[in-house]
């Protein structure tokens, strides 16, 4: 048999998910949990970061934006839009708030994802890959990766308390249930949590959540897997502070709050409930059905900070943004993926195959009000250094329309890696989409508008490996994403209208060239890539709300990272990311030719790295920087480049106790995270949201 055969099913090095007793866990994960990627990381022809359980830990990373502030290349922008605050996330420039996955089946709800108490791992998949995730995927696709039962009996209890009102408990229980099967388990999350904001005054946040798993082994050769999240988030949004040209407005404090602590509420049920069944026929063949159900509903309230300084006397305003402005959401996803993978040999060369279907039904349902509460601000407005925050007026009560949409994908896809000699590989991968949108929105004013999308596309990639050494490996890829009309519908409500549901899909491509090193024994990977993101037929909005997809945008760069154990005592996770960001054509806009993007910083960089010291401490230290960038894609207007450091100190008390302290934003940095892509106005400004500020939290976990 040749040696570049896969003869039998590829063996890959797993993670472990629980390790007991250990207080330095490695930070470097050698594979991917999708099934569509069915080699070693070193192997794949692409930028991939995986962020694991043990790093959301020391760094006490409880959100997905905190997880993903770990990824250089990664920006936020602040929540807008008609579906209302959420996730909203940039990769190598480009929106990626469709490309969310939860365990590889897409996660579309445009909520915040504020807890990872049931993730053991987040991994971002670089670069246009429609491919793996469907449409969008310019930028590259974030998939969440959930807890799941194991092997063997742990039960963890944890606590932690802290400044701005910080209390949570966890309890993580897993049991193997003999008798039961061949190999069955069953697994508890828990979690309930509350604090206020750093920094920011009168913005809380609660929340509990819930997440069991049952794993069966219905025989030697099939197993069948259901869970279920519930998790229930009561939180105060937050709009941010007024600003122009990225700056916060002179006389506004850092701890003002533009809403109505009486009125703004951002209430959040999240269900979701999944089936996974997975038989193996043999070693060089298996199945997989993954089959999900969710629901997100939303009851959301919320004032604008957009100010109105024209006319007014100095250091006073009137509210410039919807202020009381009510939605009531409801999303629903049903989703289906079934995938045969298959390790076979044919004229010498080794195929790893991978087959699949994937079925998809989204519903979004959206009620609007408001309580008109402009009519009745005083004329000669509020104090901008003390916004009253509390709303004691009349209100009047105005429902202002509704939404229905749905949204269709049917999808086929195919990947093969094939082993062409002991140095060569070839990965390639097809997929093909039908997809069909509707939308139905009702306005008092208007009455009931309908429009609909259908298409189909075909995505592609393809990468070469070289393997000079057993260690390292040079690779070549090429990839490519549609971004359809329809693609937001479902998730927060916009996308598609009778302006826009005759448009094409915008089309990305990207080359990426790159090698990826393993060194000290394992222990250390070096990654380094040069990549070049092209996307086409942008779409841009004409003066008379028609459509023109005529745009063209380019993001080229440079990767870097290191991952794992310099020592036995020194762990390190780091990263940085170079971008040069291009306008190349715009019919609309002709003087963003040549700009950059908005919210697209040529540099940024992360490191987190902890060492064990002696006497059973360790010692943490995260730093991340972000460059200058331009707050739109048409104007010279900056955001202010900014540094943030954090610090961990954790003690190993026994074998059942861990104790931490985490110190985050040391210096106590005002930094712009989350950005509105506006410069605004002196009638209407715009709107940018601050990081937290410094906290100091102290938790523990007891195992047992």
């Amino acid at each position: 048999m040749a040696t570049c055969s896969w003869g039998a099913m590829a063996e890959v090095e797993l993670d472990e998910v629980q390790v007991q007793g250990e207080s330095l866990r490695d930070p470097r994960a050698r594979s991917s949990a999708s099934v569509k990627y069915v080699k070693p990381l070193l192997d794949v022809p692409q930028t991939v970061t995986v962020v694991g359980e043990p790093q959301f830990r020391e760094q006490n990373a409880l959100s997905l934006r905190s997880v993903l502030s770990n990824v250089s290349g990664i920006t936020f922008n602040a929540g807008e839009g008609s579906g209302g605050s959420g996730d909203s996330i940039n990769i190598r420039g480009f929106s990626a708030n469709a490309n969310l996955q939860l365990d590889g089946l897409r996660d579309s709800a445009q909520v915040s994802r504020s807890d990872t108490f049931n993730l053991q791992a987040v991994e971002v998949i670089k670069g246009p890959n429609s491919v793996f995730g469907g449409a969008g995927t310019t930028g590259g696709t974030i998939n969440m990766i959930s807890k799941a039962p194991q092997g063997e009996a742990f039960t963890e209890l944890g606590a932690g308390l802290g400044t701005d009102h910080y209390r949570r408990l966890t309890l993580d229980t897993n049991q193997p249930l003999a008798g039961v099967g061949v190999n069955s388990a069953f697994r508890l999350n828990l979690m309930s949590h509350e604090n206020t904001v750093p920094g920011r005054d009168h913005l809380d946040r609660q929340r509990w959540g819930l997440a069991p798993s049952l794993a069966l082994g219905l025989s030697e050769q099939t197993r069948l897997t259901l869970s279920y999240l519930h998790q229930r988030d009561d939180a105060r949004p937050d709009f941010g502070l007024p600003a122009r040209d990225g700056k916060i407005i002179d006389g506004v404090s850092r701890q003002a709050y533009f809403g109505w602590r009486n009125l703004d509420k951002d209430r959040a049920t999240t269900d979701s409930f999944t089936v996974q069944l997975q038989h193996d026929f043999n070693d060089n063949l298996s199945l997989q059905n993954l089959s999900r159900y969710s629901q997100v509903k939303r009851e959301a309230m919320v004032s604008a900070s957009h100010v109105n300084l024209q006319g007014m006397a100095p250091g006073r305003y009137r509210p410039a943004g919807p202020q009381a402005y009510g939605r009531n959401i409801t999303s629903d996803l049903w989703i289906n993926q079934t995938t045969l993978n298959s390790t076979f040999d044919t004229f010498g060369l080794g195929h790893a195959l991978v087959l699949g279907m994937e079925v998809s039904r989204e519903h979004y349902r959206r009620d609007a009000y408001r309580f008109n509460l402009d009519k009745f601000v005083p004329k000669e407005g509020f104090e901008l250094a003390k916004p009253p925050g509390y709303w004691g007026g009349s209100k009047e009560r105005e429902a202002l329309g509704y939404t229905r949409n749905s949204l269709d994908d049917k999808a086929l896809f195919v990947f093969d890696s094939i082993a062409l000699n002991p140095q060569w590989d070839l990965s390639l991968g097809l997929r093909y989409d039908w997809i069909k949108g509707r939308g139905a929105d009702y306005k008092p004013a208007t009455g009931k508008l309908i429009a609909s999308a259908q298409e189909g596309a075909l995505s592609s990639r393809a990468g070469l490996v070289y393997k000079p050494v057993d260690n390292g490996r040079f690779y070549l890829a090429y990839g490519t994403s549609f971004n359809p009309t329809a693609e937001h519908l479902a998730s927060n409500g916009s996308g598609l209208s009778a302006g826009t549901q005759d448009l094409g899909s915008e089309t990305s491509k990207t080359w990426e060239l790159g090698t990826k090193w393993a060194l000290l024994d394992d222990r250390l990977e070096l990654d380094a890539a040069l990549f070049r993101v092209q996307k086409d037929n942008v779409r841009e909005r004409l003066l008379d709300d028609t459509y023109l997809a005529a745009g063209r945008q380019r993001v080229q760069g440079l990767e870097l990272s290191a991952t794992g154990r310099l020592t036995e005592q020194w762990n390190l996770f780091a990263n940085y990311t170079y971008q040069q960001s291009r306008t190349l054509e715009s019919a609309t806009t002709p003087k963003r030719v040549g700009q950059a993007l908005g919210n697209t910083p040529p540099r940024s960089f992360n490191v987190w790295t902890t060492y064990q010291l002696p006497g059973d401490f360790t010692l943490g230290y995260g730093m991340r920087h972000v460059s200058e960038r331009n707050v739109t894609s048409q104007d010279s207007a900056k955001l202010a480049a900014y540094w943030v450091h954090d610090a961990m100190l954790g003690y190993k008390v026994s074998k059942h106790l861990d104790l931490q302290l985490n110190l985050d934003n040391l210096f106590d940095k005002g930094y712009v995270e989350r950005v509105r892509q506006a410069t605004g106005s002196q009638s209407r400004s715009s709107a940018v949201e601050l990081g937290d500020g410094r906290s100091a939290v102290l938790s523990g976990i007891y195992r047992f």
